[in-house]
């Protein structure tokens, strides 16, 4: 219910939630390929200026075989006029965006050519705030500032000449179940998942940045048992669907996948919690391991981190000033691109 506000009396406001939410990154990429598949009109494609570059555009038609857009040369030639002789032109070849450039830089490991897809998971949002500091503030708040400054970053970065993107589970103050974001990153065929929070505990007085990963075997620690019930009780998570009626293959298959991804997000821990001592102090020297729901997707490596604890109101205070969040986002970028520097991202096809 709402309060009355001017000429609005009491209101009751219904939240309604589609059975499968809309994916932002996903309606971009399938407008793109519906606007490469339309033949362009004469009078179009002679009005139509030189189009910027647009890495997204360039890797969708570079997969399907369609040119993105008509070079600038032949629409210069379509506005000549008929009674005169265009003047002509020097051949080039093709420009290349710069992220499929597959020459290997000096001193660099091994590159791919495609776009690398990093999911953000802000926690909790909506009518779930989260932890609450001594002094009110929210943790659904700052996780959300933290990971939007972090997707700006991302979108500005390369690594080894390939173009990154990230794509938020929620972008502004609405409830997501926790299943729909693991849902939202594997839709999206994200290459990592990162799920953004504030750490609390009944008493202030533990501080420090945390950064956990998935466990075959339960949580390292009592607090991490304890932190991952927590965050655990706002949904459940269904598992993979592979598609074998054999229960023996099904979780031999599922047990392989978990395996590799808990590696590889322990490396990508690793990575994060060596540029987020530089910000402010650590929890625990090492990535921690606990069973959250938001890190069971078996196919992409997937971390929690923990800003700092908003239960220490001296951490609450840090964490809800701008010079904090843009250095975590900073700290959270610099290991993200390490992790990628070390470990490439396999070649995959994205499907729409």
């Amino acid at each position: 219910n709402l309060d009355p506000v001017a000429a609005y009396k009491n209101r009751l406001v219904l939240d309604l939630y589609p059975t499968q939410a809309p994916d932002p990154l996903h309606d971009l990429i399938a407008q793109r390929l519906a606007e490469l598949e339309k033949p362009p009109s004469a009078n179009t494609a002679a009005a139509a200026p030189a189009p910027a570059h647009d890495p997204l555009g360039e890797l969708i038609a570079q997969r399907s075989g369609v040119p993105a857009s008509p070079a600038p040369n032949s629409a210069a030639a379509q506005q000549t006029p008929a009674n005169e002789k265009p003047s002509p032109v020097p051949e080039s070849k093709p420009e290349r965006p710069t992220f499929a450039n597959k020459q290997k830089p000096k001193g660099g490991g091994d590159q791919t050519d495609r776009l690398i897809v990093v999911a953000l998971d802000p926690g909790h949002g909506g009518e779930d705030p989260g932890a609450i500091g001594p002094n009110g503030v929210q943790e659904k708040d700052v996780v959300l500032r933290i990971a939007e400054l972090l997707r700006d970053r991302i979108n500005d970065t390369k690594v080894n000449g390939n173009t990154m993107r990230a794509f938020l589970t929620r972008d502004g103050d609405f409830f997501v179940p926790l299943h729909v974001r693991v849902d939202k990153a594997r839709r999206v065929q994200a290459d990592l998942f990162v799920s953004i929070h504030a750490d609390a505990f009944y008493t202030p007085r533990p501080q420090g940045a945390s950064v956990f990963a998935l466990s075959e075997r339960g949580a390292s620690s009592a607090a991490a048992r304890w932190l991952a019930n927590k965050e655990n009780a706002a949904d459940v998570v269904g598992g993979l669907n592979v598609r074998t009626q054999d229960a023996t293959v099904h979780r031999a298959l599922l047990d392989m996948s978990t395996t590799a991804q808990i590696n590889d997000s322990l490396k990508l821990g690793s990575a994060m919690l060596g540029e987020m001592e530089r910000v402010g102090k650590l929890h625990k020297p090492r990535v921690e391991q606990a069973g959250f729901a938001v890190l069971k997707a078996p196919d992409i490596p997937s971390v929690l981190v923990e800003t700092a604890f908003i239960s220490n109101p001296d951490e609450e205070r840090r964490l809800s000033t701008p010079r904090f969040q843009a250095e975590m986002a900073d700290a959270l970028l610099k290991g993200i691109v390490r992790y990628f520097g070390k470990n490439p991202p396999l070649a995959r096809n994205r499907q729409v």
